[in-house]
């Protein structure tokens, strides 16, 4: 996740959703299908990137910080984005890569498609970044790592739209990967999106959380937030259904007016991931995270490693995640 200062006057919304459009019949298949996402696969994969970010070769600083780019000193991408690659390939999808330029930066995105049954050219999406500062266990490998989880216990299934699960290349010097890819979309068709970006960290103790400037919000970093906007906003209320009728999780959403990018004050409150570049363009788009910098206090840190998460409720943010997507989707079939 990108670093910016933050400042906003948001809807924030935690309160239980309006009635729910989904049967009892389909709840007990998603309740099923949520049931499914292991605590020990997602800890492996981050194990597994965080391993590899230590191994690999940092961006050259110098030539980043040239092009006026986000500081990317111990920044890695190359190992991850392979990882990534083999283990999407592993539960039987085929990966292509869509390579892109900005500058003196190359980046290459990685796509991978669950073709749906009925209507195949409407997109779900769910994507994370898999660069990252230091071992990067928090930012950005529990996004990763849930997206690689929720393409096992997918693609066991069928839909009705196509799901797709996307790697984008190098977010933390400015979202130059996710901004590529939707500059490409040309004519698909995007149902709904879900970006992961740091969603394993959390704090129980009071005063663990902090706001937004002049937000209200809750003082714990027990939650899970949902930021979307007005075109978003029937996305997370359907989350809201979800988890209201499952029991997962707690979760906050905070939506922006708009199209969230219509002053400075949200834009740099909200704009701070990949899901920025859905919003520009008109796409409805939720960001799920914990919150990032504003409760871990690891964020871009050496010490951003895997010992600081909470693997249960990291859990449970990929379960809430798989159901949505599932029912936007059309399914599980």
């Amino acid at each position: 996740m990108r670093k910016t200062l933050a400042a906003a006057g948001l809807l924030l919304a935690s309160a239980c959703a309006p009635t729910s459009r989904f049967s009892e019949e389909q709840l007990a298949r998603l309740s099923t299908l949520a049931g499914q996402v292991e605590t020990e696969r997602l800890m492996g994969h981050v194990r597994a990137l965080t391993r590899s970010h230590q191994e690999d070769t940092p961006l050259s600083c110098t030539q980043v910080q040239r092009e006026q780019y986000a500081p990317a000193c111990f920044m890695t991408r190359d190992r991850a984005r392979d990882l990534m690659k083999s283990q999407l390939e592993a539960v039987g999808l085929q990966v292509r890569t869509q390579e892109g330029q900005h500058g003196a930066l190359g980046f290459t995105n990685l796509i991978a498609d669950l073709p749906g049954t009925t209507w195949p050219e409407e997109l779900v999406l769910v994507g994370a970044h898999f660069d990252a500062h230091f071992m990067g266990a928090d930012d950005n490998s529990t996004g990763v790592a849930g997206v690689l989880e929720l393409a096992r216990v997918l693609s066991q299934y069928r839909f009705e739209r196509t799901l797709r699960f996307v790697g984008f290349d190098l977010e933390e010097p400015g979202m130059l990967g996710s901004g590529h890819y939707v500059d490409m979309l040309g004519q698909e068709k995007l149902a709904g999106v879900i970006i992961f970006d740091c969603i394993g960290y959390y704090d129980t103790r009071p005063g663990s959380q902090k706001s937004l400037p002049g937000l209200p919000a809750p003082d714990t970093g027990d939650f899970l937030a949902i930021m979307g906007n007005d075109h978003s906003l029937g996305l997370a209320t359907e989350l809201h259904q979800l988890n209201d009728a499952l029991g997962l999780m707690k979760l906050v959403s905070i939506i922006a007016p708009g199209d969230g990018t219509s002053t400075v004050s949200v834009s740099e409150s909200l704009m701070r991931s990949d899901h920025a570049a859905f919003w520009y363009a008109g796409h409805k788009a939720l960001f799920l995270t914990d919150t990032a910098d504003f409760r871990n206090p690891h964020y871009h840190e050496a010490t951003d490693v895997i010992d600081t998460l909470a693997p249960e409720s990291f859990r449970r943010a990929v379960q809430i995640s798989a159901v949505g997507l599932a029912a936007w989707a059309g399914g599980p079939q």
